[in-house]
């Protein structure tokens, strides 16, 4: 029988870090990362319109909690202490298909930017992680007939 390795919450953060040291990635490579997203969002015809009614002129503080997030997810940080399931819910003229050019901009982004395939394979994983659980909160409907609702 294997024996379980007991570790502290400090070590385990530590691990998490060298980890992502080892891809290449840290605070610097986060906050570039976003701000190269949030670029190409804020400019794509598709979703600028909705991040901008959304954001409005506060997209300092929005960058800022995107960071905060990636940073709590790939270092471990704990900054990231928000909900955003109750943000996305309140959008009206989200549909399905923007997560899908979400996730086509932010690959992209990666491919552009991440300093190692190990660092681009990553984080995409991360974010269909993320954006099936959102589209799952935000439109799954087991009443409907395909379980979503067809926008």
């Amino acid at each position: 029988m294997t024996e379980k390795r007991q570790r502290s919450a400090e070590q385990r953060i530590a691990e998490k870090q060298a980890e992502a040291a080892a891809m290449g990635v840290d605070e610097a490579y986060i906050s570039d990362l976003i701000d190269e997203f949030y670029n190409r969002v804020h400019a794509n015809e598709t979703l600028g319109p909705i991040f901008e009614g959304a954001i409005g002129d506060h997209w300092a503080p929005h960058l800022s909690t995107m960071k905060d997030f990636w940073s709590s997810m790939v270092l471990s940080t704990g900054r990231y202490q928000g909900r955003p399931m109750p943000k996305h819910m309140a959008l009206k003229d989200i549909q399905p298909e923007h997560f899908e050019t979400w996730l086509e901009l932010f690959y992209q982004t990666l491919k552009d930017t991440a300093p190692t395939q190990e660092a681009e394979d990553w984080f995409i994983d991360r974010a269909v992680r993320i954006g099936k659980s959102f589209q799952l909160a935000l439109f799954y409907r087991p009443e409907m007939r395909g379980g979503v609702v067809d926008a």
